[in-house]
């Protein structure tokens, strides 16, 4: 097997772990046309000043010695197998990064043999490229859990940023599913990256982890809850929502036949985002009920739930509660803020400012004015809200000369 049919191979295992932000593109490739490269493993991650950035994501190797049913790599499925040495790792993501193909590299693997002896052939390849290649690009390394603290240390000494993976949002349905994993041992893996590293740096190493939606009956607000105190321990920086994708055929699982809740693990990472920039607790958005609303963003049925603060006057709320309207965020409450000083604020100001008053119009008064066609009580304003936009026609302008077939309508 040569190292291209490896990297199909690994790659594509490697594709059920989102915790890297990646995204697929379908591109027909010429060979001998410039911009021409090998697609496997390829994806994009987005780094915190909006830089879309492309990655080698890829396994050490899709051998495993666990079995966990939901598992694509789990021992018991016939499936072809292949395993990168660490040399062959390293050459692979040095030749790619000198192509320009990637600026990073995304390594995880299933657990060949052993936990220590799996993390020491992860240490090995990184050890390769960042003393023999001299590497000093990005490295987002899955740490092994089980794997001894020694080993740990060193690996975050060499990447950039770590993660391990809780898989399930609880430990029953660990014991479940991975009855060979627990929420400890999982858990383990990040506690000594965060203490290892806070004994020698004011803030410990980047983290994140995944969560499996959909594949076992927790509530939303039991996984808000997880993530809420994983945040609050300062073991991560961002948690990962991954709809369940039915891989394997087992009776503890939901049908082969049944669609990822991908509008679910949507809603998820928007009270994520809740929870992390806007000050709301788990308790907040989800006060009144176990599971997020698929027709509604958390903010707005927040809102909802509580109408007795609105309608809010645009030009004398504070930020704590301008980031609180539903349409507002917390880019627009500081251009809110910032324009006030200037003088009041009226309804076409707000639009030039950028603000999204097909929601906020609702949860304003803009000069002692409302906006909200008369609509105020909660089940009025959500009828308002699914109403289909108008399309709006195409104003004909002096380029339409330059744009053969236009078509008249946006």
């Amino acid at each position: 097997m040569d190292i291209y049919q490896k990297l199909a191979i690994l790659s594509d295992s490697a594709k059920y772990d989102v915790s890297c932000s990646s995204s697929g593109a379908q591109l027909n490739f010429q060979k001998g046309m410039i911009g021409c490269n090998h697609q496997s493993g390829i994806c994009h991650t987005f780094t915190e000043d909006g830089r879309c950035v492309s990655l080698l994501k890829v396994l050490l190797t899709n051998f495993c010695i666990y079995d966990c049913s939901y598992c694509i790599n789990r021992q018991s499925n016939d499936k072809k197998r292949a395993m990168f040495s660490p040399r062959e790792l390293a050459d692979l993501t040095i030749n790619f990064y000198k192509r320009n193909y990637i600026e990073g590299l995304f390594l995880s693997s299933g657990i060949f043999e052993s936990e220590d002896k799996t993390m020491g052939l992860l240490i090995k390849a990184l050890e390769i490229l960042r003393f023999e290649y001299r590497f000093n690009g990005y490295v987002h390394l899955k740490l092994i859990p089980g794997a001894s603290r020694e080993l740990i240390a060193r690996a975050c000494q060499l990447a950039t940023r770590v993660s391990s993976n809780l898989e399930l949002p609880s430990a029953k349905s660990l014991k479940l599913l991975a009855p060979q994993k627990t929420q400890k041992s999982l858990m383990l893996p990040l506690k000594e990256a965060r203490d290892i590293t806070l004994e020698k740096r004011d803030k410990p190493i980047p983290m994140s982890t995944q969560l499996i939606i959909g594949a076992t009956p927790e509530s939303d607000f039991d996984i808000l809850k997880l993530s809420s105190n994983l945040y609050q321990k300062a073991l991560l920086k961002r948690v990962y929502y991954s709809a369940y994708i039915p891989a394997n055929d087992d009776k503890n699982l939901p049908s082969v036949q049944s669609a990822p809740p991908t509008l679910r693990e949507h809603r998820l990472y928007q009270a994520d985002w809740l929870l992390r920039f806007y000050g709301f607790g788990y308790d907040e958005i989800l006060q009144k009920r176990k599971n997020l609303d698929l027709d509604f963003d958390p903010k707005t049925i927040w809102a909802l739930d509580h109408m007795e603060l609105f309608p809010l006057e645009i030009n004398h709320a504070d930020k704590n509660l301008l980031i609180r309207i539903p349409g507002i965020g917390i880019r627009g409450a500081q251009k809110i803020i910032k324009a006030r000083r200037y003088g009041i604020l009226r309804y076409e100001e707000l639009k030039n400012l950028g603000i999204s008053l097909k929601r906020a119009k609702y949860f304003i008064t803009i000069g002692g004015r409302y906006y909200g066609d008369k609509v105020y009580y909660p089940e009025d304003i959500k009828r308002a809200l699914l109403q289909p936009v108008k399309k709006r026609l195409y104003q004909p302008s002096l380029f339409d000369s330059y744009i053969p077939a236009a078509t008249g309508e946006l």
